[in-house]
C-alpha cells in the first residue's frame, strides 16, 4: 500500500497535479491507518534499541522537516531524541516532604515545559556547538515519546552565506532552546496567541507580575 502511494504521488508529481510532498502529508494526517500504524510499529522497536539521543541519514518526515526550515544542503542535520512520558514525580526521599500539607504533593504533578521542548534540549547539550532550528514529533509507545530535532551549523560557510538561515548565527541566538525561544519554548511560555487575552504573557508571565507589583507614581516638583 505505502509503495502504491508513493508511485501514485511521483506520477501526479510529473503530471503536475500535487507534489510528492503532499502526498506524504496526508499520509501522517491519517495516524491511525493501516499503513501507518505498521509502520510506526515497526520503526519504534528499532528506535528502541538505538541511544536516546542519535543522528539520523536524512528526516524521517521530510515534508514536516521542510515546512519547519529543513533543506537538505550542508550545514543541516537531524537528531533523534527520546524522553520518557508522563508526568513529573517530585524527587524526595520514601516519599515524603516535610513541613505544611500545602507542599506535600508528590505524585499528580507537571512539568512546566512540554516533552518536545525537552528532546531539543537534550539534543543541544549532545551537540554544543549547533543551534535548535525546530523539531516534530515522530512516534511514541507506552514509555517514550520520539522527536526529531533540526540542528544548524553556526560555523559552516553554506550557512553563512545564505540569507534565509544566517540569522541563527547571531550569537543571541546561542543555547535558543534553553531560554524558550523556539517554537516548542514559545508554546510553554503561552506566547502563542495575540490579542487582549494574552496580554498577561507577554513579555513574560514573570515579567507581568514584576510589573504589576511595582508601584511607579509621579514625583512632584
Amino acid at each position: 500500500a505505502l509503495g502504491a502511494l508513493f508511485r501514485r504521488a511521483r506520477c501526479a508529481a510529473e503530471t503536475g497535479t500535487m507534489g510528492a510532498y503532499k502526498y506524504i502529508e496526508e499520509l501522517w494526517k491519517k495516524k491511525q491507518s493501516d499503513v501507518l500504524r505498521f509502520l510506526q510499529r515497526v520503526r519504534v522497536w528499532e528506535y528502541r534499541q538505538l541511544p536516546s539521543v542519535c543522528r539520523v541519514t536524512r528526516p524521517t518526515r521530510p515534508d514536516k522537516a521542510r515546512r519547519l526550515g529543513y533543506k537538505a544542503k550542508q550545514g543541516f542535520c537531524i537528531y533523534r531524541a527520546r524522553v520518557r512520558r508522563g508526568g513529573r514525580k517530585r524527587p524526595v526521599n520514601k516519599g515524603i516532604r516535610y513541613g505544611k500539607p500545602v507542599h506535600q504533593g508528590v505524585k499528580k504533578l507537571k512539568f512546566a515545559r512540554n516533552l518536545r521542548s525537552v528532546a531539543e534540549e537534550r539534543a543541544a547539550r549532545r551537540c554544543g556547538a549547533l543551534r535548535v532550528l525546530n523539531s516534530y514529533w515522530l512516534n511514541e509507545d507506552s514509555v517514550y515519546k520520539y522527536f526529531e530535532v533540526i540542528m544548524v551549523d553556526p560555523m559552516h560557510k553554506v550557512i553563512r552565506s545564505d540569507p534565509r538561515i544566517n540569522w541563527i548565527c547571531n550569537p543571541v541566538h546561542k543555547h535558543r532552546e534553553m531560554r524558550g525561544l523556539t517554537s516548542a519554548g514559545r508554546k510553554y511560555r503561552g506566547l502563542r496567541g495575540k490579542g487582549h487575552n494574552y496580554n498577561k504573557a507577554r513579555p513574560s508571565k514573570r515579567g507581568t507580575w514584576k510589573r504589576n507589583q511595582l508601584l511607579s507614581l509621579k514625583r512632584y516638583r
